[in-house]
């Protein structure tokens, strides 16, 4: 008894936090989950059409008059190219240059969509048919194509849409489980570049198969995953390497909180507000999400940019890791301790 006296009298003996310290940690609450708000409703609830790219084929005082009356329906909605034919229009739909198209050249009047490419622009062309209708006044109906439709297993883009957070965690958890549990810069990039691998070809395989959320080819489908997560892990891995673990907070609020609600996944980036939708095709959760889409989709199409911008990051990520390994060496050779410079 005497001795857990003892040991109980050290505990009993810590004073408790000021009232200041806790109001401190309740103002810091309120600020964090403040800014989680904004960063994830404020693209969803101001999302809209602006200067989404579409294309017109017909003649050209058609074209024109539709375009005043497309002005009319939704002001600055679209940004709109126009094209000879109806073969023309088809072409930049599947090329992913434009979401969709309308063709006044073919007798009937055609509405032409990709709901692979965006289930929001093609529910917004094909409600605004009706529109064109009585706008034009002519009573001949306006018909809806769906050029490049989503899987029958997943006709509303859900599971794409669901799958960009779990590959930013999935880039989060291995750049913090192997900055924590892995030493050596070789072995972490090692690492990472590893379970990016691993991780596209199991994600790949349940988006695919399970779920049927992917077309295309699996090995495309998969590379465009692991390019993602290794794009992801290796950069926050890298900024620790520099930083330490202030490198861990400053990549992973970029990746959660600016990133992932601006990669435009479940929308499409030219539906979020300003410029947030360019700002997020620039971070590896637009980028990747504009790959997926690209492979399991459009045979590749429009697939450049969103690979620069990986291999960007990914890049950026090793020279960060070169440089924290450099560094490290340097210190450890200073200090003449061989088995810290084993280390780094």
């Amino acid at each position: 008894m005497r001795v857990a006296s003892a040991q109980a009298a050290p505990a009993a003996d810590v004073s408790p936090s000021s009232w200041p310290a806790a109001a401190r940690a309740v103002a810091l609450l309120t600020v964090a989950v403040s800014l989680l708000l904004t960063a994830f409703a404020w693209p969803s609830v101001r999302s809209s059409v602006h200067d989404v790219p579409i294309a017109v084929a017909g003649p050209a005082p058609a074209v024109e008059e539709l375009t005043a009356v497309l002005d009319r329906l939704l002001p600055g909605g679209f940004e709109v190219t126009e094209v000879a034919d109806g073969a023309a229009a088809e072409r930049l739909v599947r090329d992913r240059e434009v979401y969709g198209a309308i063709d006044l050249g073919s007798g009937t009047p055609q509405v032409l969509t990709a709901s692979a490419a965006s289930t929001a622009v093609a529910q917004t062309l094909n409600s605004i048919a009706a529109g064109l209708d009585r706008a034009r006044g002519t009573g001949t109906a306006v018909v809806a194509r769906d050029l490049v439709p989503l899987p029958a297993g997943d006709p509303r883009g859900a599971g794409l849409a669901a799958g960009a957070l779990p590959l930013v965690m999935g880039g989060l958890l291995a750049a913090l489980v192997l900055t924590r549990l892995v030493r050596g810069s070789t072995r972490r990039v090692t690492g990472a570049c590893a379970f990016a691998v691993t991780g596209g070809l199991s994600v790949t395989a349940i988006l695919q198969f399970w779920l049927g959320a992917l077309g295309g080819s699996y090995w495309a489908d998969s590379g465009a995953v692991a390019l993602t997560i290794a794009a992801t892990s290796l950069s926050i891995i890298g900024l620790v390497s520099v930083l330490g673990y202030v490198g861990f907070g400053i990549g992973a609020a970029t990746m959660m909180l600016i990133g992932n609600p601006l990669s435009g996944t479940a929308t499409a980036p030219e539906m979020l507000p300003g410029l947030s939708g360019a700002l997020g095709q620039l971070l590896p959760p637009g980028a990747g999400g504009q790959l997926l889409r690209s492979t399991a989709f459009f045979d590749g199409q429009g697939a450049a940019r969103p690979v620069v911008v990986l291999g960007a990051w990914l890049t950026l990520g090793m020279v960060l890791c070169l440089a924290g390994g450099l560094r490290a060496r340097r210190a450890a050779a200073a200090v003449g301790d061989p088995a810290a410079r084993a280390t780094a």
